[in-house]
């Protein structure tokens, strides 16, 4: 071997090991947890399949826990507690009721129940964790309010240590006259959590001490969206430099230039969910917002018109264009997943009792749909885990 091959070739050993180490580091299988609700016959509480990377094919759902509408799920960081919301908790009716957090066998899948903690107001709708695994972060619909919960070192939920009450009200009259806070995310840096109120039509912003459990309000205390919007649900873009919202009201989508030193939003643009020409109508809202793992792909969910929207991602400016409109294949899409390797995309048809795989196709976001579907009673959320 000449020298320069020599080299050459101890040069790129890095990047073959690596590659290597990557490609065992990617699981063959993913368990994947179903929030449903269980207001119907249909329910019984949590559901649990696996997910065949290399194929996307879905084994048949199994109860993983009995409970009452854990209609949303979180996992802790380390995949040994897995947290539910219980939509039905009011705290005078359900006292200590609100969000539960079960113990999760990495091996064979399995939930036991740890303990119960209420969350400070009636109507919790949406969970998050944060990055250290410190506190878990409710937002209550029904009551407009958020709260912050410590974690123990077992995993279980110690009380409310700081829970905030958003106050006034937006332009619909039968959607927004009083606070509806929707989904509760934490900043890639751990350091802000940021709440879409649908009934304020803002996205309020909040200071996280995951440590102390702690919640305050941050200078900006919050980003405006044109009145009527409804904001539901966000997603940062793997970069930390965007951050997208879902409104529930018009069918858009706002994009956001996200400044992580100050927690504060800088509106960039605003596109339709739907396709071009197309107006809102009668029963049709949004639901879900992810962006893909690569960063150059956002998707959302469209309730009534049962699509799922693709957008491909400027890398500069964070500005969407619309890629295509795939059919869910099912009614009422709620909410969807992205696999963690971003090979495929599990659509949740709430109305139909469904969840239907597509291939991403990793160039384009197109949707391709495999022709699989899992029948999961009234599915509204979804979280993986790998198998171990």
């Amino acid at each position: 071997m000449t020298p320069f091959l020599r080299v050459l070739a101890v040069s790129f050993l890095p990047v073959a090991l690596a590659a290597t180490a990557f490609a065992a580091a990617v699981p063959k299988e993913y368990f994947v947890y179903f929030g449903t609700y269980t207001n119907t016959a249909k329910s019984k509480g949590i559901y649990r399949a696996k997910l065949d990377v290399a194929s996307g094919k879905l084994s048949a759902a199994e109860v993983a826990a009995e409970c009452v509408d854990p209609a949303f799920l979180a996992l802790h960081p380390n995949g040994k507690v897995l947290y539910a919301i219980d939509e039905r908790a009011d705290p005078v009716k359900t006292p200590g009721r609100g969000v539960s957090a079960y113990a999760l066998d990495p091996k064979t899948g399995a939930l036991t129940l740890l303990n119960q903690q209420g969350v400070g107001g009636p109507g919790p709708c949406h969970l998050s964790v944060d990055v250290t695994g410190k506190c878990v972060l409710v937002a209550n619909y029904g009551g407009g309010s958020v709260a912050a919960l410590p974690i123990g070192a077992d995993g279980r939920l110690a009380p409310a240590t700081a829970t905030i009450q958003h106050q006034g009200s937006s332009v619909n009259p039968a959607r927004q006259k009083e606070p509806h806070a929707h989904a509760i995310e934490v900043s890639p840096d751990n350091r802000f959590a940021l709440v879409p109120d649908l009934g304020l039509d803002q996205i309020m912003i909040y200071r996280l001490d995951a440590g102390k459990g702690s919640l305050v309000a941050n200078d900006p205390a919050f980003a405006p969206l044109p009145p009527g919007s409804g904001p539901r649900h966000l997603a940062f873009h793997p970069n930390g430099k965007f951050t997208y919202v879902i409104n529930e009201l018009t069918c858009t989508m706002a994009v956001f230039a996200y400044d992580a030193r100050r927690g504060a939003l800088s509106a960039v643009q605003t596109i339709s969910t739907l396709p071009p020409g197309e107006t809102v109508q009668r029963g049709q809202s949004t639901a879900e917002v992810i962006a893909h793992p690569s960063g150059k792909f956002l998707f959302g969910s469209n309730r009534g018109h049962n699509t799922i929207v693709v957008y491909a991602v400027e890398a500069a400016t964070g500005k969407l264009t619309l890629v295509e409109h795939q059919s869910t294949q099912g009614r009422n899409p709620r909410h969807f997943a992205v696999d963690p390797t971003g090979a495929w995309l599990l659509a949740e048809n709430q109305g139909s009792d469904t969840v239907v795989v597509f291939r991403i196709d990793p160039t384009t976001g197109k949707l391709t749909p495999t022709g699989q579907s899992l029948e999961v009673p009234v599915p509204v959320s979804a979280v993986f885990w790998a198998v171990r």
